[in-house]
């Protein structure tokens, strides 16, 4: 059980993990998956389980069954997971504990693809 939202862990492919994020299309899991193993992390990424229909009630005798529309086709997102269920991608971010490829921290705006290489911020206890 999760401590909190921000620390949740399940099985993904029978291989107990720390959640990541859920729901990832296959270009940010490619984008995760490079951060997280220059940084040592195994990464697992699982095909996110696709949403259980309603079940279809029977018709009454005499009823005429209802035409049911095949539910739409889910969209391919995953689950990105990696081994060490300890993990918190919040506390790693803040914490100033992920490295890019080249040795930059990876900052929020990095994390979240807003930028596209990763600005060292300097912490405000150190600025002058």
């Amino acid at each position: 059980m999760a401590i909190n939202k921000n620390h949740e862990f399940e099985e993904l492919d029978g291989i107990k993990c720390g959640i990541v994020e859920k729901k990832v299309n296959p270009a940010r899991v490619a984008f995760l998956k490079s951060i997280l193993e220059s940084n040592g992390y195994t990464v697992v990424a699982a095909p996110t389980p696709a949403p259980k229909a309603a079940p279809v009630a029977a018709p009454k005798e005499g009823e005429v069954p209802p035409v049911v529309a095949p539910p739409p086709a889910a969209p391919e997102t995953f689950t990105v997971g990696v081994t060490d269920y300890t993990f918190n991608s919040i506390n790693a971010i803040f914490g100033r504990a992920l490295k890019t490829a080249d040795g930059h921290v990876v900052t929020l705006a990095y994390w979240e693809q807003k930028d596209n290489i990763s600005q060292d911020e300097v912490p405000y206890y150190e600025t002058d």
